[in-house]
């Protein structure tokens, strides 16, 4: 039975948007819990949270009321919106007791911020920021003028007052701890890099062939085209099962590409589209060359159906494309079953980096990322990966590593060298971080 920890370790975890899509605050929340605190996680439950959540007896989800849809214009629905999540917040946070500390993520700081900072005062609260990015340049994505807008500007100035009242800082990169530092003056700020949590890592060919199995169920890429044969138990389109009990993969089978999406506009996906489209041309010229190529692309987000309906348009014979919603437990083990995967976020501020992409390495998957300003504190091309610009050069890098699928000589010292990246990468993982970096700071407000 679990040992209830004592009432004065109690923290509260704050995301004003869907727990179950802000894996960061979960593991957040999973560290605190195994450190003994009780934690109360305030957000919205759109997608299911993880069960080590769900589950803990000293875990509490308080979910926010969603914000009613209108038919007002894009700014007064802003402000509709603020003024419904700050009384959501505040309901919320009324009800749970004082906490000794809150961890806050920002974005979204509006009313986010300005809520915690004025509940924090008044009941001696700590207050403590994670930052992810910036709430302005992910407001001003979407927003005409841009940065220049009065209402982003009006933004940029509270996320900067209300987020130097905290009294401890965490953030993602090294580049966005210099420039809250430099620029906009808050601090004391601590990177905390992204790691991947234990349920991402490499899987044997037996779990990636049950895997295939259970996909097979709903998307009839997996379902294998052949005949059986005496010596084969079951097949999917990848992979078999022998009489003797082991599993191979097919001969000249399909490869496997993965990308994972919040399906929003700072991630181009008419990018991965076009370098699809060279590489279905290049493969229709070169059958013998180059495998047929299942491309799986996974998450919820605004942009899906437009960019589904616009799939559903290709006539391709070489590339096909999946956009399924994956459960918890099954979204490691695809990224661990893939052969390459595609990161196309890039950050609004030039100051995030991309967690699917911890993902893919703490599953052994290498990766081809969009450039940007820090990227290269994740990413290093031809060192664990390829870094892309454009469609040309991701065209060019997808033609590279699937030619003579699955061996390709001419390749095989880079994908050893990446190999061992991706080994030493999965060495350090987000429990063992934590509870260097974060722990102490947080053990100090108690």
């Amino acid at each position: 039975m679990t040992e209830v920890p004592p009432k004065k370790r109690h923290a509260c975890v704050i995301v004003l948007g869907d727990i179950g899509r802000s894996p960061r605050m979960q593991y957040h929340a999973q560290s605190l819990l195994e450190d003994n605190y009780h934690v109360d996680v305030i957000g919205y439950l759109e997608t299911r949270p993880m069960e080590t959540l769900t589950q803990h007896p000293c875990c509490r989800i308080q979910e926010l009321t969603p914000v009613p849809v209108t038919n007002l214009t894009p700014k007064l629905r802003l402000l509709f919106k603020a003024f419904w999540q700050t009384l959501s917040l505040l309901i919320a946070l009324i009800s749970i007791g004082r906490p000794s500390f809150l961890l806050v993520q920002n974005p979204p700081g509006i009313p986010t911020l300005i809520v915690c900072y004025l509940y924090c005062t008044l009941t001696r609260t700590k207050f403590v920021i994670d930052w992810h990015n910036y709430t302005y340049t992910v407001l001003a994505l979407g927003m005409s003028g841009g940065e220049n807008s009065l209402l982003i500007r009006l933004v940029r100035r509270l996320e900067r007052y209300f987020g130097s009242k905290a009294h401890t800082h965490f953030c993602v990169t090294r580049a966005m701890k210099d420039d809250l530092q430099k620029n906009w003056n808050i601090g004391p700020v601590t990177v905390l890099y992204d790691r991947p949590p234990m349920q991402f890592h490499p899987i044997d060919l037996a779990q990636k062939h049950e895997l295939f199995l259970k996909l097979a169920n709903d998307y009839p890429q997996f379902q294998s085209k052949d005949s059986s044969q005496s010596d084969v138990v079951e097949a999917t389109a990848i992979t078999q099962k022998l009489t003797n009990g082991s599993v191979q993969y097919k001969p000249q089978r399909q490869a496997i590409l993965v990308s994972s999406t919040s399906w929003t506009p700072d991630e181009d996906f008419g990018i991965l589209l076009k370098a699809l489209q060279a590489y279905e041309e290049t493969a229709l010229a070169e059958p013998l060359v180059y495998p047929q190529l299942l491309c799986i692309i996974t998450g919820k987000g605004p942009q899906k159906e437009h960019y589904t309906e616009e799939i559903a348009r290709l006539k391709w014979q070489m590339v096909s494309v999946i956009t399924p919603w994956l459960e918890i437990e099954d979204y490691p083990s695809v990224l661990a079953s893939a052969d390459l995967g595609v990161c196309l976020h890039w950050s609004t501020s030039g100051l995030d980096l991309p967690m699917k992409v911890v993902d893919m390495f703490g599953s052994g998957l290498p990766v081809c990322a969009y450039d940007f300003k820090c990227l290269n504190e994740l990413v290093k091309h031809g060192e664990n990966g390829f870094v892309f610009e454009d469609h040309i050069q991701l065209a060019e890098q997808l033609r590279i590593w699937f030619e003579h699928f699955p061996k390709n000589p001419s390749i095989f010292e880079t994908r050893a060298g990446f190999q061992r990246s991706l080994q030493q990468f999965q060495e350090l993982r987000w429990r063992e971080s934590w509870s260097h970096t974060a722990a102490p700071i947080l053990e100090a407000f108690l």
